[in-house]
C-alpha cells in the first residue's frame, strides 16, 4: 500500500481564516492526504497569512523555520490575505515554495502535483479585482465551536486597512448555502456556530454576483434560528452602523443566538473616526450600547479599539479613554496602529511616535482588565450555561456561557463538548470564573 502524504496546516489572524484552513484542509483529504499537527513531521505545511499586524507579518518567518526544522524537504505553501498583499516577501523566504493570492487559495491543490521544493517560490496571485467570486468555508474538528463564513471582503474605504486590497469586494455566500452548511455543522456534534466575515453585517451584498442586497444580515439571523441540531450562534464581529435593532431585538428573544457582540469602535474621538472614514460617530456607538444593555442586561459587548492612528494627539486618546471607561462594555481588543503600504493614513501628518503609541495600547489593555472584571462581578450569583472546551489546561478544564464569562474546573475529560446549567460562584486570582452546577 503507498504512503499517504501528510499536510499540516497553521492559521495567523482571524476566524475568518480558521473557517478557510478548515476548508482546503477538507480538499487534500479528498485527494488523499492525511492532516496532522504542524508540530509533526509532514510533507507539505500551508500558512494561512494575516496582514492585519506587524506581528503577523513577523511571525511568518518563524513558522516557515519552524516547519524545516520538523522536515527540511517538506514543500512550503503561504496563502491568505499576506500572501495577495505581498506575494514576492513571502515567495522571497528561505524555504516557501509556493505563494498562492486570494482567488487560487482554495484551489492549493491543483498546484502540488509535484512536491519538489522550488529553488524560488513561484507566486500565482491575482489582481485583486478578479476575486468577485465566493467560496464557502466552514471549520469543523478543529474546535468545540465551528466558525462559519457567511460574507467576504469589504467595500468600506477606512483609510489605515488593507483588507479590501488582500480580499475584494464585499461579496456573499447564498442563503441556501449558509443554511446547508450549518445543517452539516449541525449533524457533526458542534454545539456552536459563530458567523464570521470581513464585514457580516454587509451580509446580502453579492450573493449571486450582483451589488444589489438580495438578503439582509437580519434574515440571515432569522433563517439559522430555524436550523435544527445548533444549540448556540454567536455573531463575531459587527460594524456598528449595520448592527441594526431589529437584528438586536431579534437576538434578545432567540433561544440559539447568544447575548454576546463584538463591535468595532476604533477611536472614541469623532475627528479621528473621521480621519479613519469610519461611518458612523461616537454617537451612534453609544446608542448601540444602550439599545443592546436595554434589552440584555447581562449581555457582553466587546470592542476593537486602535491606538496611535495619525492625529491623536494626548487629548484626542484621553477622549477614548473615558469615552469608553464611561461605556457599559465588557471587554478590549487594543490594536497598535501600524502603517500599512498602499493605504492614505500612511501620507497623514502627525505620526504618533511607536513609544506613545505603546504606552496608549498598555493603558487601555489595563482598563480592558477592569472591564473585564466588573462585567464578570455582576455575573456573579446568577445562572448561565456553560459549553466546555476540549484542552486540559494544567489541570483545568475551561469553558464558556452564553454570555462570554470564561469558567474554570479541574479537569474532567468527559465534560468536553457538553453543556451544563451552572451558578457562577466567584472569581479566581487568575481572573477566571468558578461555579457550581445546578443539579
Amino acid at each position: 500500500m503507498e504512503n499517504r502524504k501528510k499536510v499540516a496546516f497553521y492559521t495567523l489572524g482571524c476566524k475568518l481564516n480558521f473557517a478557510e484552513t478548515s476548508t482546503i484542509a477538507r480538499s487534500f483529504a479528498n485527494e488523499g492526504f492525511d492532516r496532522v499537527d504542524f508540530e509533526e513531521t509532514a510533507d507539505i505545511y500551508v500558512i494561512n497569512t494575516c496582514s492585519v499586524t506587524d506581528n503577523a507579518d513577523k511571525q511568518f518567518k518563524q513558522i516557515v523555520k519552524k516547519a524545516q526544522k520538523k522536515n527540511s524537504k517538506a514543500f512550503v505553501a503561504a496563502v491568505g490575505c499576506y500572501a495577495q498583499l505581498k506575494p514576492e516577501e513571502l515567495a522571497a523566504v528561505d524555504g516557501v515554495d509556493l505563494v498562492l493570492g486570494a482567488t487560487e487559495k482554495f484551489k492549493l491543490t491543483d498546484y502540488i502535483n509535484d512536491l519538489t521544493k522550488n529553488e524560488m517560490g513561484q507566486i500565482h496571485s491575482c489582481e485583486i479585482e478578479e476575486a468577485d467570486f465566493y467560496v464557502g468555508s466552514y471549520s469543523i474538528g478543529d474546535r468545540t465551536r465551528a466558525f462559519l463564513k457567511v460574507q467576504d471582503g469589504c467595500d468600506y474605504k477606512c483609510t489605515y486597512c488593507t483588507i479590501p486590497l488582500a480580499r475584494g469586494i464585499s461579496r456573499s455566500d447564498t442563503m441556501e448555502n449558509v443554511l446547508k452548511n450549518a445543517s452539516e455543522i449541525a449533524t457533526q456534534n458542534i454545539k456552536e456556530i459563530v458567523l464570521t466575515g470581513v464585514n457580516i453585517g454587509d451580509y446580502g451584498k453579492g450573493e449571486f454576483g450582483n451589488k444589489k442586497h438580495e438578503h439582509t444580515f437580519l434574515e440571515l439571523v432569522q433563517e439559522l434560528d430555524k436550523v435544527q441540531g445548533i444549540e448556540r450562534l454567536r455573531i463575531s464581529s459587527i460594524e456598528p452602523n449595520l448592527l441594526k435593532n431589529e437584528t438586536i431585538d431579534f437576538v434578545a428573544q432567540s433561544q440559539t443566538f447568544v447575548p454576546h457582540f463584538h463591535i468595532p469602535l476604533q477611536s472614541g474621538s469623532n475627528a479621528i473616526l473621521k480621519k479613519m472614514k469610519r461611518r458612523y460617530l461616537r454617537e451612534l456607538y453609544v446608542e448601540r450600547v444602550n439599545k443592546i444593555k436595554e434589552v440584555m442586561p447581562d449581555c457582553c459587548i466587546g470592542v476593537d479599539v486602535i491606538v496611535g492612528f495619525p492625529g491623536e494627539t494626548d487629548e484626542k486618546f484621553l477622549e477614548t479613554y473615558n469615552f469608553l471607561s464611561e461605556l457599559d462594555i465588557s471587554y478590549l481588543h487594543v490594536f497598535t496602529y501600524s502603517e500599512r503600504d498602499n493605504t492614505e493614513a500612511v501620507t497623514m501628518e502627525g505620526i504618533v511616535p511607536m513609544e506613545v503609541r505603546n504606552k496608549r495600547s498598555k493603558m487601555l489593555r489595563g482598563l480592558s482588565v477592569k472591564k473585564r472584571r466588573a462585567f464578570y462581578e455582576s455575573q456573579l450569583g446568577k445562572e448561565k450555561t456553560i459549553l466546555f472546551e476540549g484542552e486540559n489546561k494544567e489541570g483545568y478544564i475551561h469553558g464558556f456561557t452564553e454570555n462570554y464569562v470564561k469558567v474554570k474546573a479541574p479537569w474532567n475529560p468527559e465534560l468536553v463538548n457538553t453543556l451544563h446549567p451552572v451558578k457562577l460562584t466567584k472569581i479566581d486570582d487568575d481572573g477566571i470564573v468558578r461555579f457550581d452546577f445546578i443539579k
